[in-house]
């Protein structure tokens, strides 16, 4: 046995959520987003593929937690974050190459950010083991995003790739103009994305009332039995 098959036997053992596979490998996808938005403005080609990579590593560290038994909070939230701000700092780049589309892609920031953050938080504060559990007696769409694997990569690929070929559009078409092809094919993607991110924002409020609802009702009766006392 190698010394690299030893120490991945004794990362994949321990117990110190921190030294996690997936989320080594989440550390991995941090550091290829920061070259990636060190070179956005000047180097196409490297901030691309940094890019891509730290994308498609997304998918292997979800595969890693669920072979390994390596799930966390932890790693889902460092996910999370980590595809949020690197989505986030694309289309800050977008802004600066597309002023006359700023305030749309100001607006795509807005949705992304704050409806996925009132979910993770809305999710946590009901017990949830991951933001991605979805009541199988809930919304249909939102039950369809979450637990068909197909719909959710095809979802967030498509989106990505949308921003990722507007970005490649600015310096290069690419052969045949296939990343003006790609940007037009993906952009009804980019625009369903956004209506998916709203639809869990709007949920996810109804949820947070409703544990406002319950924690209201509870310390009535608290205080009610206190009074009859």
């Amino acid at each position: 046995m190698s010394d690299l098959e030893k120490s991945f036997r004794e990362l994949s053992k321990t117990e110190n959520v921190f030294l996690f596979v997936p989320n080594l490998i989440g550390y991995a996808r941090i550091f290829l987003a920061l070259l990636s938005f060190w070179f956005m403005p000047t180097n196409y080609s490297v901030a691309a593929w940094c890019y891509i990579i730290s994308g498609l590593l997304d998918a292997v560290d979800g595969h890693a937690a669920r072979l390994l038994g390596q799930s966390s909070k932890f790693g889902a939230m460092l996910d999370m974050l980590t595809d949020r701000c690197a989505t986030m700092c694309l289309l800050t780049t977008l802004s600066t190459f597309y002023p006359s589309f700023m305030f749309l892609f100001q607006l795509s920031m807005t949705i992304d950010i704050s409806c996925h953050w009132l979910h993770l938080h809305t999710s946590l504060l009901q017990g949830s083991t991951s933001h991605k559990f979805v009541d199988p007696t809930g919304n249909y769409w939102m039950r369809l995003y979450y637990t068909d694997r197909k719909v959710l990569f095809g979802m967030c690929a498509g989106n990505e790739l949308f921003y990722a070929m507007l970005y490649l559009s600015y310096f290069t078409t690419g052969p045949l103009y296939l990343f003006y092809i790609l940007a037009v094919i993906t952009f009804p993607v980019a625009v369903a994305k956004s209506g998916i991110a709203l639809l869990q924002g709007y949920l996810a409020a109804n949820n947070l009332v409703g544990v406002d609802t319950k924690e209201r009702m509870a310390a009535m009766e608290k205080e009610h039995g206190e009074k009859d006392e």
